[in-house]
């Protein structure tokens, strides 16, 4: 009960719960990054147009071709509302 009672707390403080459908992507391999997108409802060219780098440049972080620097993950991290070690794949 009291461990009810804490999360309880902790939903109505803001906490966010994670639906299994995000966990299992991410767990199945999904790029952290693209599965937080399109959680967040949002596409590429929005994201991009939000942290101010190109779609394109989005496309190759997500696509695994290039890696972001730590100013551009902790950037879209901001974006997308989860901590930067959540964009670790």
């Amino acid at each position: 009960m009291r461990d009810y009672d804490a999360a309880m707390e902790r939903i109505a403080a803001g906490e966010e719960l994670v639906p299994a459908e995000v966990v299992y992507a991410l767990l199945d391999g999904g790029n952290p990054i693209r599965v937080w997108r399109e959680y967040r409802g949002l596409n590429q060219v929005q994201l991009a147009a939000k942290v101010g780098i190109s779609a394109s440049y989005l496309s190759q972080l997500e696509s695994g071709k290039r890696d972001g620097t730590v100013e551009i993950l902790s950037t879209l991290a901001a974006e997308l509302g989860v901590a930067l070690d959540d964009l670790a794949g």
